[in-house]
């Protein structure tokens, strides 16, 4: 095990692996009930969606595990299962079994651009100070998602202000933030998940850990063959591209779906990856000089990019690395151990699925709070006072959050340095892929306020 994942190397040991990958797996273990829950809504078995997801989740987390030897871990994507079902199938019409066809060509896609080191060169423009920011940026919002899962937040007429403290959850919730503050401070390890552990027994006597209501595992396996492979057939994959007047609003779909994909990989990567040393200086360089698989950064990418089109062969929407593993990357995770832990949980998970679901949202919260403080550090390495820098920054920083989109926020911090640079006549020092990317940005944009 030492010599396969080079604990050592890493700086890290089996303990500490073990513990992160607890924590980044109750971190999102939510998307083992909430993703049937939103795509079943479509029309899809709700059991075989809860079993497609966890053997996405497993499949492409162990490839970034065993393959990239890196602590991520993958599983359908929040935010791309709504527009699978509200925008795909609800808002343009399209059947699922033909919305599961452009996730599964997305994933091509993202292979695609993966092996040809598009991907790879993206990650390599982006300047170093909007690096910094998109790190920060992940910081608030996960630690936004974190005050949204406590119910800290309500918003009345659109106006966000913190809710009464006289309801159990809340007050669970900040019970588990202190006392998981409080041990980091003291120097306890595994202080995450040990505050995970707390905060969900103590639930127990005022009714906020609850177990949940699923299928048995019997009917989900037998609702699997709905959706296993269904892509591929009529409605899918054969009927996608039947009708030539549905042909532009069919590859304006499978491109948002491949952009938002793309761009929340790479903010995640670079966000959790560089502070934390899990991509090295060799690991970025690499990116603009390396063909094949020989860093990293080469493989992780690679790996995210395989999990969309297996995810969706099973009869799931994409698939895509976490924002949640930040959790566990916090917790002292640094090799692809972490990733394992996580893929053996997801499997254990589809027996004990209400056990699961019985980590409530009280108990989890405090966690992504406090790694995202942790994340807001790289904020500090921004040159605030060079206002060219700070602009392209705010944006991609604070719009991640505000926007809910880690790939929105990229999206701000380029419109930005692209449109500061040709006002200073300084369309020489935009790099062309940076240029092309943002084109695509404001091209996405426009087809979703057409779509």
């Amino acid at each position: 095990m030492e010599s396969f994942f080079k604990l050592k190397e890493n700086g890290t040991n089996v303990r500490t692996e073990i513990l992160a990958g607890l924590t980044t797996f109750f971190a999102m273990a939510y998307i083992i009930m909430v993703n049937p829950d939103i795509l079943s809504q479509t029309g899809m078995p709700w059991g075989a969606v809860f079993l497609a997801t966890i053997a996405a989740a497993i499949i492409g987390t162990l490839v970034m595990g065993l393959f990239a030897n890196v602590p991520y871990a993958q599983a359908p994507g929040m935010g791309l299962n709504a527009f699978f079902t509200f925008t795909v199938v609800f808002s343009l019409g399209f059947t699922w079994q033909e919305a599961l066809a452009m996730v599964f060509i997305c994933g091509l896609i993202n292979i695609f651009i993966t092996v040809t080191r598009i991907r790879k060169l993206i990650i390599r423009c982006i300047p170093e100070g909007l690096q910094n920011a998109i790190g920060g940026g992940i910081g608030i919002f996960i630690a936004y998602i974190g005050l949204q899962n406590a119910g800290l937040l309500s918003f009345a007429a659109g106006i966000p202000e913190l809710v009464p403290l006289n309801n159990a959850s809340v007050l669970l919730t900040l019970f588990g933030l202190a006392i998981t503050i409080i041990m980091l401070i003291r120097g306890v390890r595994g202080a995450i998940f040990i505050g995970i552990i707390i905060t969900t027994l103590l639930g127990i006597p005022f009714g906020v850990t609850q177990v949940g209501q699923t299928v048995s595992l019997s009917q989900a396996f037998s609702e699997l063959g709905t959706t296993f492979g269904a892509a591929f057939g009529n409605p899918g994959l054969l009927s996608l591209f039947s009708d030539p007047s549905k042909l532009p609003l069919v590859l304006m779909t499978i491109f948002a779906f491949s952009l938002s994909d793309t761009f929340d990989t790479i903010g995640t990567f670079i966000g959790t990856g560089r502070r934390a040393g899990i991509f090295s200086a060799e690991d970025m360089k690499a990116l603009e000089t390396s063909s094949g698989f020989k860093s990293k950064m080469d493989r992780a990418l690679f790996a995210d990019a395989t999990a969309t089109s297996i995810g969706a062969l099973f009869g799931t929407s994409n698939t895509t690395t976490y924002v949640e593993s930040a959790a566990g990357i916090g917790a002292g995770g640094r090799t692809g151990l972490t990733s394992v832990v996580v893929a053996v949980l997801f499997f254990l998970s589809a027996f004990f699925a209400p056990a699961i679901s019985a980590i409530p949202s009280a108990a989890t919260a405090p966690a992504l709070i406090i790694v995202g403080i942790m994340m807001l550090a790289s904020f500090a390495e921004v040159k605030w006072t060079n206002f060219e820098e700070a602009v392209p920054a705010f944006f991609a920083g604070v719009f991640m959050a505000l926007c809910y989109s880690i790939s929105y926020g990229i999206a701000g911090g380029f419109i930005t340095y692209t449109l500061i640079k040709l006002v200073k006549g300084e369309a020489k020092e935009i790099h062309p892929i940076l240029a092309v990317s943002t084109i695509l940005f404001i091209l996405n944009f426009i087809i979703m306020a057409v779509i």
